[in-house]
């Protein structure tokens, strides 16, 4: 006669359920489901195995943005660069919380805190663009984009916002050619479905060439 088969009762290592719970909430974090993301990534820095790394502070950190949290999410940035003040991301994260807030000031200086770390940060060279060119610095804001171009990623973004710079400068030729390279670059990806951001960047990039039509058709 066949026995059963016994189960073990064995419990998965703490540090196996740590990692599944931080893909768990990655899972949510990609659909938008930020209060689930941060409940699970608060039971990972709750978990004494876990070290509390700077990266999970990090990341919990993004989900409070995304949430309009911006205290909760400097909290923890800040202790993420306690645990680790050579990651770069915090500090760039940090910055979109500033610029939030209005203290463009405090985001440059973390905007550059992140590209003395990493000059290659893609998302800090953009963002210190824009905010330079929120506070009227628009020599700053093109080299930063051009910086960024050379990279050979986010192409359509990053040509909007060159773009949206120039156009501000009163330079309307550039910025009717920025704006138009932006537009290939999305019209490159006809053949599959938009995501939300190019379809966004398409709209604005619309509305900002109407703009400069507009008074030349009146």
């Amino acid at each position: 006669m066949n026995q059963p088969v016994q189960e073990s009762g064995e419990k998965l290592p703490k540090e196996f359920t740590v990692q599944m719970l931080r893909q768990e909430a990655a899972h949510h974090a990609k659909r938008g489901n930020y209060p689930q993301a941060i409940s699970l990534l608060t039971q990972v820095i709750n978990s004494i195995l876990s070290g509390r790394t700077a990266m999970d502070y990090n990341n919990r950190g993004l989900m409070y943005f995304h949430s309009g949290q911006l205290e909760e999410a400097i909290a923890d940035y800040n202790r993420a660069l306690e645990i680790n003040p050579n990651l770069a991301a915090a500090y760039n994260n940090r910055a979109n919380c500033y610029v939030n807030q209005g203290e463009l000031v405090d985001a440059l200086v973390d905007y550059d805190r992140a590209l003395d770390l990493n000059p290659f940060h893609l998302r800090a060279l953009i963002n210190q663009g824009v905010t330079f060119r929120h506070l009227g610095m628009y020599r700053e804001a093109l080299d930063n984009f051009d910086i960024a171009l050379a990279q050979g990623k986010l192409e359509a973004y990053i040509y909007a916002q060159r773009g949206r710079t120039h156009h501000l400068a009163g330079d309307w030729n550039w910025a009717i050619a920025d704006y138009q390279r932006s537009l290939q670059y999305l019209n490159q990806e006809e053949n599959h479905v938009l995501g939300s951001e190019n379809a966004r960047i398409g709209k604005f990039v619309h509305t900002w060439l109407e703009a400069i039509f507009a008074p030349l058709t009146a």
